[in-house]
């Protein structure tokens, strides 16, 4: 079996895609805690030897960098055949949701909760555009999953885990309380938490945790 290596900070909800994926996969990891806000990945010498991208997770397959987390979510699916979709139609909307994800909804609440919570002082008015956007987002996945069980249909897969992510750390970090909020997002939070061998970011991500403002 390989060997991996996951570099990662716990508030990294692109980091805990890969953590609760190779978990679901019955994988283990070696734990690589990077000091994003001392500026490490910002450092000439890290992109050189970890990520030339500048961004975390990196996960290491048998010493080899992998970067980017839906390419990776996507491979492991088929490596291990597992949460990739089980017919060319439950494919197609993996796809189609974990791109939206990617351009859309981690996109904005991770910047959203990076600021609301964890720098000092934030812009309001950048803070009141990424809450618009953020509550037109929530409301298309409101709508969907209140129709369908996951994202793809009535089966969980990467789409699930890669959009989950960010909305499963806690209220005061998100600034959404999704049980009164949006309450089709909450059971479908729920019916994701309820899958064998699930645990929270902070569970399985251990390290030093930014400070929190908010």
């Amino acid at each position: 079996m390989p060997t991996y290596r996951l570099h990662y900070f716990p508030e990294s909800g692109n980091s805990y895609k890969l953590a609760l994926m190779l978990t679901f996969c019955g994988q283990t990891f070696e734990p690589v805690w990077t000091d994003f806000a001392g500026g490490v990945t910002r450092s000439a010498e890290w992109r050189q030897a970890v990520n030339e991208m500048g961004e975390i997770p990196v996960l290491e397959e048998d010493g080899v960098r992998l970067t980017q987390t839906a390419p990776i979510l996507l491979k492991l699916a088929e490596q291990y055949g597992r949460l990739g979709g089980e017919n060319a139609a439950e494919k197609f909307e993996v796809l189609r949701w974990l791109f939206w994800d990617n351009h859309k909804l981690s996109s904005y609440m991770a910047t959203y909760r990076f600021l609301r919570t964890f720098t000092p002082s934030p812009d309001p008015n950048v803070l009141k555009f990424l809450r618009r956007r953020l509550d037109d987002f929530l409301g298309i996945l409101e709508r969907h999953v209140g129709e369908h069980a996951f994202a793809a249909g009535d089966r969980p897969t990467v789409a699930d885990l890669s959009m989950i992510a960010y909305l499963h750390y806690p209220s005061d970090e998100t600034g959404y309380d999704f049980r009164n909020s949006h309450p089709a997002i909450d059971r479908w939070l729920g019916r994701v938490a309820a899958l064998p061998g699930w645990r929270s970011a902070y569970d399985l991500l251990p390290g030093k945790r930014l400070t929190h403002y908010a």
